[in-house]
């Protein structure tokens, strides 16, 4: 495993390049069944510990709670846990003035079965309340001890830096989705973090398993979150075929998957960290080894540039082929 260095992080644990995200812990929309929360959960955390996996990344929305929950668990049964995981959750902003902040941070606490969170992050932008009344809430909790870092997620940069003003301090990460299939959602965020020593976690790396090579307009996946994302349309499918025979010549000179390469491509950037989830213990240590990889200038290059040329129907314009695939499912 490979880890962030030099980044402004107020905690002395390290933080992996590859972390382990957990919206599917106890979300039913994954279509994961009940005994994935009861027994695989718990599994494949104790192995991403293993194999030195130190950043764990959930929120308060995710699974109503039960993410929290399933997360602090599986972490109580490992005694060194709470010395080598850096835990990040994230509070959903519908009010995030700064006495709702502080309160929302005790209860994720107390689901995660801890007395300190190592990061605590702004799922969303609010376009209504300014991060001048969120970020003196987040001052609190500094003071008291319960969190560490601070962060954001799903914030422009012009946004980024007002809560960096707002907090009177460094808002450390930047959490957004960033993969070869939405590059362009990265760009000026990471010159930032390169500048300033930040770190843009970037979620969805695997764009919810479309960067796999799994599937095709033919073989499309099933379940409800993938079934909202256009980039699953038969059309958008046929239009990544020359992403994913890019990412499948690379693969093979590595004797590598092409999931493993696009995560790769994701952390060639040295203030970028990736929290793909995992199904099973089987797609971590595939996850997990990815980090070993250290892509070529050349391949780097390659595997951007197909992903410019990637330019999928999304927005408005998918809506309605969204509706239409529904109704044929």
């Amino acid at each position: 495993m490979r880890y962030i260095e030099g980044s402004v992080t107020t905690s002395p644990k390290r933080i992996s390049k590859i972390g382990l995200g957990t919206w599917q812990f106890g979300s039913r929309e994954w279509g994961y069944g009940s005994g994935y929360a009861a027994t695989d959960a718990a599994a494949i955390v104790r192995r991403a510990l293993e194999l030195g996996i130190t950043l764990f990344d959930t929120a308060e929305v995710y699974g109503a709670g039960r993410s929290e929950r399933i997360l602090g668990a599986a972490l109580a049964n490992d005694p060194d846990a709470s010395q080598r995981a850096y835990l990040a959750t994230k509070i959903m902003p519908v009010l995030p003035i700064a006495p709702v902040v502080e309160q929302r941070a005790v209860a994720s606490a107390a689901r995660l079965g801890t007395r300190h969170l190592d990061l605590y992050q702004v799922h969303q932008p609010n376009p209504l309340i300014r991060d001048q009344r969120t970020m003196p809430g987040m001052v609190a909790l500094r003071t008291v001890g319960l969190i560490g870092d601070v962060g954001v997620s799903n914030y422009s940069l012009d946004r980024w830096r007002q809560a960096d003003a707002a907090l009177g301090a460094p808002v450390l990460s930047n959490q957004v989705q960033y993969s070869l299939a939405r590059p362009r959602h990265g760009a000026a965020l990471l010159e930032f973090a390169a500048a300033e020593s930040r770190i843009v976690i970037a979620y969805s790396p695997l764009a919810q398993g479309l960067l796999s090579g799994r599937y095709d307009a033919s073989n499309r996946p099933a379940g409800r979150i993938r079934s909202v994302n256009s980039l699953f349309l038969p059309e958008n499918l046929h239009r990544a075929a020359p992403l994913l025979d890019a990412l499948r010549e690379v693969a093979a000179a590595h004797s590598a998957t092409p999931s493993q390469i696009a995560l790769a491509w994701a952390i060639h950037h040295p203030q970028v960290v990736a929290i793909p989830g995992a199904s099973s213990v089987t797609q971590l240590e595939s996850n997990a080894a990815a980090a070993d990889i250290t892509l070529a200038a050349d391949e780097y290059d390659a595997l951007s540039a197909a992903s410019a040329r990637f330019t999928p129907t999304t927005g408005p314009a998918s809506l309605a082929a969204l509706a239409r695939s529904a109704l044929h499912r």
